[in-house]
């Protein structure tokens, strides 16, 4: 049994520069660098959090590209470019290699300038967000090629110029932020994709509501509001109607919120806030209700705008501005507290980033 024990810590020591003797399935990031039309990709070691940017990244990309998701099948990246009004479809190799599928799909002539994507979290459709026309695109999404079609009446009018949107976790309902001071949250209910407006829609929220968030549960919905540094806390109606709390929003002690990401455990709110260098956090109560956690914020570089975290919710990354990098750091899960394992430089400041499942 010694002698078994002995093996399996040789093995694990001689695998150590690559990665630890816990998962050894890689994870990969993706980032959008709109200057330069590339994106960047790294593999994540799932252990340690650790990136490593893969031989031929960054990659040419449409221009001025994003916005970028994911299929949940880990076989597609769709990437949102408003400089050509098109969107582009990369399948995903084995490696995390991606391949463009041509020609690109454009939401032109009805829409212009799609700066954000979202999608259902079975993978039937993609929304664009088009900031130009402000209207929404919609288009199915074939589950072998990841082909796109728009659907019928597509694209469908905003009264606002998207910010923001995600889909509801149930895939029932489409949300949507927007300009405006205050700013506004357009709901619509989707039948096989296609969105009607919830009643009550517009629902308001506070000066330029850019971050958008919708807890696991479907229950509850947050609204970051740059311009007036303060967070609005929904309930989530049965119909998709937003019912505000008699407490919001709230006022943050830091400046420009405008990124939010709720962890795997639906736990915590993170919170990246453009103006103050860090990341806020808040416990999420099972009411819904935000507390600031004590040993928050947590620093960060400068004008941090983009979160994302691994499918595993152990590490989270963010992007930052002023000093184009991603920072990747440790979440631990008992108490929120995140902790920093490394800075990686990029070729530009990201707007989108994105890891496989």
């Amino acid at each position: 049994m010694l002698k078994k024990a002995a093996a399996l810590f040789l093995v694990c020591a001689s695998m150590a520069m690559w990665v630890s003797c816990g998962s050894t399935s890689s994870h990969f990031l993706y980032a959008a660098i709109p200057a330069s039309n590339e994106i960047v990709i790294y593999r994540e070691d799932p252990n340690s959090g650790i990136l490593t940017q893969l031989t031929g990244s960054p990659i040419t990309a449409g221009s001025a590209v994003q916005s970028i998701v994911i299929h949940p099948s880990n076989k597609f990246l769709f990437a949102a470019n408003p400089g050509e009004n098109d969107i582009s479809l990369f399948t995903i190799s084995s490696l995390g290699a991606l391949n463009e599928v041509t020609p690109r799909t454009s939401v032109a002539p009805s829409g212009s300038a799609p700066m954000v994507l979202a999608m259902d979290s079975a993978g039937n459709f993609l929304y664009v967000g088009n900031a130009g026309s402000n209207n929404v695109s919609i288009f199915s999404i074939a589950a072998g090629t990841g082909a796109l079609t728009a659907v019928p009446g597509s694209p469908f009018p905003l009264g606002i110029s998207p910010f923001n949107l995600q889909v509801s976790p149930s895939g029932a309902f489409l949300y949507v932020t927007g300009t405006g001071t205050p700013g506004s949250i357009e709901a619509f209910s989707l039948n096989q994709g296609v969105p009607s407006v919830v009643a009550g829609t517009p629902f308001l929220a506070g000066g330029g509501p850019y971050g958008l968030a919708i807890a696991s549960s479907g229950k509850f919905l947050y609204v970051a509001n740059k311009l007036d540094n303060s967070i609005s806390e929904f309930t989530v109606n049965a119909d998709g109607s937003l019912t505000q709390f008699s407490n919001s929003p709230i006022g943050e002690q830091y400046s420009g919120p405008i990124a939010l990401l709720i962890d795997k455990s639906g736990k915590y709110m993170y919170v990246a806030n453009q103006g103050s260098t860090n990341l806020a956090a808040f416990s999420i109560g099972s009411d819904g209700a935000l507390t600031l956690l004590t040993n928050s914020p947590f620093a960060t570089g400068a004008q941090p705008s983009v979160i994302a975290m691994d499918p595993g919710g152990k590490y989270l990354f963010v992007g930052n501005q002023t000093t184009p990098v991603v920072q990747s750091f440790s979440l631990d899960t008992g108490s929120g507290t995140l902790t920093s394992v490394s800075t990686y430089s990029l070729p530009g400041s990201t707007t989108s980033i994105a890891v496989t499942p």
